[in-house]
C-alpha cells in the first residue's frame, strides 16, 4: 500500500517568525507520523526554522547547477546541507510565471534525485487546455519530459503531484471524479514509460484546493495518494485536519 503524503506548500507566506509560531502550535502524534508522511515546503529562509521537527521539510524550488556565477539561485547541496529531505519542481506557478521548461524542470528532477532527495513533482492542465480535449497530451508531455533519463529506482523516490492549474488558489476544485480520472491517467503514463508493477507504487498527490471540506472524498479515491496543500496549509489547525482525514484512509 502506498503511504499518502501531505504537504504544504506555503508559497511566499510566512517569515522565520511565524514559520516558529506555527511550529510552536503544530503538534503531530506519533501514530498519524507512521502512517502519513508530512511534508511543508516553504521560503528559503524559513528551511533551518523548520528542520527537525518531526515532519519532513520541503524547498520551493532549486537551481539545475551545483555552483557558480548564479545571483539568487539555491543549489540542491546546499538545501540538503540545511536538512532539506524534498524539494518542490515544476510548480505551475514556476512554469507560467518564471517560464521553466520541462527540459529544466526534468533537469532539477535528475539533480534532486543524484543526491538522495525526493523531487515533489508537479504536473497539470490549464482550464483552456482541459476544454479542449487536451488533458492527457498535455500530461503525457510533462510526464515524459520531466522524468526523462530517470531510471527504475529513480522514479520509485519521485513524488507526483497533479495540480489542475485553474484549481489553484481559485476556490474551485476539481471533482472526485475528475481528479481520480487525472491520476488514473498520469500512473498509466507512469506505467508505459515504467512498469505497471513500478507505477503501481508511485505516490501521486492532488493539488488544487484540497482543503478540509473536501479533503475526505478526494483523499478517498483509489490513486489519489495525498495532497499538496496550499492555502489551507498556513494555519496548523487546518492542516492538521487534512492530515487526519489521509490517516483515516490507512487500514
Amino acid at each position: 500500500m502506498r503511504k499518502p503524503i501531505i504537504a504544504a506548500n506555503w508559497k511566499m507566506n510566512k517569515g522565520p517568525k511565524e514559520a516558529a509560531e506555527f511550529v510552536t502550535n503544530f503538534k503531530l502524534d506519533a501514530s498519524e507520523l507512521e502512517k502519513v508522511d508530512v511534508v511543508i515546503a516553504a521560503p528559503f529562509v524559513d528551511l533551518s526554522v523548520l528542520v527537525g521537527n518531526g515532519f519532513g521539510v520541503a524547498a520551493q524550488n532549486c537551481s539545475d547547477q551545483d555552483s557558480g556565477a548564479l545571483t539568487g539561485e539555491t543549489s540542491v547541496a546546499m538545501l540538503k546541507e540545511v536538512g532539506v529531505e524534498y524539494i518542490l519542481t515544476g510548480h505551475s506557478e514556476r512554469r507560467s510565471i518564471f517560464g521553466e521548461t520541462d527540459a529544466l524542470i526534468n533537469a532539477k528532477n535528475c539533480k534532486i534525485l543524484d543526491a538522495g532527495l525526493t523531487p515533489i513533482f508537479c504536473i497539470g492542465e490549464t482550464l483552456e487546455e482541459r476544454e479542449s480535449g487536451k488533458l492527457e497530451e498535455v500530461l503525457k508531455t510533462q510526464v515524459t519530459e520531466g522524468l526523462k533519463g530517470i531510471c527504475n529506482e529513480g522514479i520509485l523516490n519521485v513524488v507526483i503531484a497533479y495540480e489542475p492549474v485553474w484549481a489553484i488558489g481559485t476556490g474551485v476544485t476539481a471533482s472526485k471524479e475528475q481528479a481520480q480520472e487525472a491520476h488514473v491517467i498520469v500512473r498509466r503514463l507512469v506505467a508505459e514509460l515504467y512498469s505497471t508493477e513500478l507505477a503501481a507504487q508511485v505516490r501521486i498527490q492532488y493539488g488544487g484546493s484540497m482543503k478540509p471540506a473536501n479533503a475526505d472524498e478526494l483523499l478517498g479515491q483509489a490513486d489519489i495518494d495525498g495532497g499538496l496543500v496550499g492555502g489551507a496549509s498556513l494555519e496548523p489547525e487546518s492542516f492538521h485536519s487534512l492530515i487526519k482525514s489521509a490517516v483515516a484512509t490507512v487500514a
